[in-house]
């Protein structure tokens, strides 16, 4: 988030007490504020890694579909004068249309070629730096702000929330919610599970597998897109490369709770972001590393990630 905005919140949730009263108020305010970060983090990281479970595609280029989403929900609301839910539901959208153009036109030729895995990250690398330099040739290295009034603060056990940080809270939990049910419920859900599993096999009992992965990207490309345009509304600004910047933080969830697997994530974020936020209440500088050493640890300790999933890409591409 906003350093300004960060400290006027410790600051009104700050409490009169003694030395350690205070380091516990710091701590409970930063959990409020890991619950944010770690809100973002899960929408994408449970984008990034449900098209990785279905796809097999390690894709470094999803970075860019939040940025891409942020410029959209921006032109939204200063151009076309929508408010804030239109417009993130316009970068989400913008996100879903990207991501499905990218694996259509680019990706998907490339591995119906019988490109390499690590060919393939290669691509992405490249879309990742195409599109960035895209946006920066017209922006010109501009910060964006969404301009939105200023919200209240509201106290919760020591917590202390604006009403968009409830926002973001509030879309991450219906957003993953809904997931949910769709996994759990509905055959789409079903199918995607299936062809994530085993793709020949899902073919081979007559699942529509080209039509699954489709709809994959967009699921993918729309959580990138509502990631993208949440992390704008907390940070305060954005430019070009604010998306790309977060993709690490995004990938260290997403590896946390293995890769391929959205619950996994869910619970990546979640520990990510609270550690990571608690951190850098001591020195903002610690937010990254921590998370990283996270990262290097549970690589180290279960290279498998804590889900048991698969960290590595595997042999056979699905298409």
């Amino acid at each position: 988030m906003g350093l300004q905005r960060r400290q006027a919140q410790l600051d009104h949730g700050r409490e009169p007490s003694g030395e350690c009263g205070h380091v516990v108020s710091q701590i409970v305010l930063s959990l409020g504020f890991g619950l944010v970060t770690a809100s973002i983090l899960a929408l994408g990281a449970v984008g990034f890694t449900l098209q990785f479970g279905v796809t097999n595609l390690f894709n470094l280029a999803f970075g860019e579909n939040m940025t891409v989403a942020m410029f959209v929900a921006y032109l939204a609301m200063v151009s076309l004068h929508w408010n804030m839910w239109w417009a993130m539901l316009a970068g989400g959208v913008a996100g879903s249309v990207l991501s499905l153009a990218l694996s259509r036109l680019i990706y998907l030729p490339f591995l119906r070629r019988g490109t390499s895995q690590f060919a393939m990250v290669m691509v992405t690398v490249a879309v990742s730096f195409i599109i960035k330099n895209v946006l920066q040739m017209f922006s010109n290295g501009t910060y964006y702000s969404y301009q939105l009034p200023p919200e209240p603060s509201i106290r919760f056990l020591g917590m202390v929330f604006d009403q968009r940080q409830l926002i973001i809270i509030g879309l991450a939990v219906v957003a993953l919610l809904g997931l949910h049910l769709m996994f759990k419920y509905t055959r789409l859900g079903k199918a995607m599970r299936a062809t994530s599993d085993n793709g020949p096999l899902a073919r081979s009992v007559g699942i529509p597998t080209e039509r699954i992965i489709a709809a994959v990207w967009l699921i993918s490309g729309l959580l990138a897109g509502l990631a993208g345009v949440a992390l704008a509304i907390d940070l305060g600004s954005f430019q070009s490369t604010t998306g790309g910047s977060y993709l690490m933080l995004i990938v260290a969830a997403a590896v946390f709770g293995s890769v391929g697997e959205p619950y996994g994530a869910m619970a990546g974020a979640l520990v990510i972001g609270i550690i990571s936020e608690v951190a850098a209440n001591y020195n903002p500088q610690l937010k990254d590393v921590v998370a990283f050493a996270i990262l290097v640890l549970v690589l180290l300790l279960r290279p498998n990630g804590l889900r048991g999933g698969r960290v590595l890409m595997r042999a056979e591409v699905a298409v």
